[in-house]
């Protein structure tokens, strides 16, 4: 499994920042270890696009996955056409144009409720019928009612939550109209919560696993980080599969496990200023190239930097915008920063390039790779005004 590191061997200072930089290395470190816990535990390991959707990198990911799992039919249509496979979606509510496309060429759809089944699922397979999709499946979303998420905002099973249908607001005759269960209780998390999950998932759901053939555990499964006990996850599927022979083929989506480590964002110092404090302002942003650091909230690794006092010079860290809240975080440094100095944030591949935005204008960070064996620094993407103008 991947560890978070500086990339070996590449030459910062002839970076242009910013920039999200991706270790091809580390990434098949990564679904090499997912490829082991496929071929042991008889799941199959799906590549979360909402996590990470870095096209330019599917060659390699489809050599170890096998498919991948969609929010919708932007994302859909981006498997089908950079990574093949198998192509999954799920959507808290169709929209009947979007479910007309994407019944063409998924492998399985996944709605949200009893109504949106008994409204679309034959519509999507006579669809798919139509057009040589025979193998099209019918998935239903259903809500535990347990989680062990302490953030609401990532909380599937938090009350309230309109993602997932409750046992209680569920007939029978939905059951003979689907062929997958679908749930989605983790975050970033190990696989004793998954143990804990399964029971409740069994508990509200027992009497009825027997009457479809495929199950999906969701997302949220820390499989590449250290310390993440593999040897269980492997066991409580091979469990499942064994109480409910009927179930032909068990799905995990992590999008987090497949990049976790595997990228790094670079930046450079553009300016230092004085507020009762020494700030160093950013040619990033936290709000538009970062925002977990805010909406989680969490403070990002950079490498060679320690907490606030922990060496002997501390600065506070802004971005470019013109946000009040566009902060980074307090760090201290060896030497004092200036212009032009180098920081290089860890960890940044998984929810970064995803979640980006141009506001303020602020452009978007170059997406590159790094090859550690052949020494090549390779920009697959760079932005600028017309990205700023197009979403307007």
């Amino acid at each position: 499994m991947a560890s978070a590191a500086v990339p070996e061997g590449l030459d910062f200072s002839k970076v242009s920042t910013p920039a999200y930089i991706v270790d091809l290395s580390k990434l098949e470190e990564n679904l090499r270890l997912l490829a082991k816990v496929e071929e042991e535990s008889g799941a199959r390991i799906l590549l979360a696009l909402k996590g990470f959707s870095m096209y330019g990198v599917f060659g390699l990911v489809n050599k170890y996955l096998k498919g991948t799992t969609s929010s919708g039919i932007n994302e859909a249509l981006l498997a089908k056409e950079y990574f093949g496979g198998e192509v999954h979606v799920y959507n808290p509510a169709f929209e009947r144009g979007e479910l007309e496309e994407l019944a063409k060429f998924a492998h399985t759809i996944v709605f949200n409720s009893q109504r949106q089944v008994e409204k679309y699922a034959g519509l999507a397979r006579k669809i798919a019928g139509e057009n040589g999709n025979e193998n099209l499946e019918i998935g239903l979303r259903v809500n535990p009612e347990y989680a062990e998420v302490e953030t609401d905002i990532y909380n599937p099973c938090a009350p309230g939550s309109r993602l997932g249908a409750l046992r209680s607001e569920l007939d029978d005759s939905v059951f003979g109209k689907i062929d997958m269960l679908h749930f989605h209780a983790m975050c970033e998390q190990n696989s004793d919560v998954l143990g804990r999950i399964l029971a409740h998932f069994e508990k509200k759901f027992g009497d009825v696993i027997g009457k479809v053939k495929k199950l999906n555990f969701g997302g949220g499964h820390h499989i590449t980080k250290p310390g993440y006990d593999a040897a269980k996850l492997v066991g409580l599927v091979k469990g499942f599969y064994k109480r409910y022979p009927n179930i032909e083929k068990i799905y995990l989506e992590p999008g987090e496990a497949i990049a976790l480590n595997t990228g790094v964002f670079a930046s450079r110092v553009m300016e230092t200023v004085k507020n009762g404090c020494d700030i160093a302002i950013l040619d990033c942003s936290a709000t538009c190239h970062m925002p977990d650091v805010l909406e989680m909230p969490y403070r990002p690794q950079i490498f060679g930097a320690g907490l606030p006092g922990e060496k002997a010079h501390t600065y506070s860290l802004g971005g470019r915008s013109c946000l009040a809240g566009d902060r980074i975080g307090d760090y201290s440094f060896d030497a004092p920063l200036g212009e032009g100095d180098i920081l290089v944030f860890g960890d940044m591949a998984h929810y970064t390039m995803v979640k980006t935005t141009t506001f303020n204008g602020v452009n978007l960070p170059d997406i590159a790779t790094w090859n550690p064996e052949t020494k090549e620094y390779k920009v697959l993407k760079s932005f600028g005004y017309n990205e700023f103008k197009s979403r307007i």
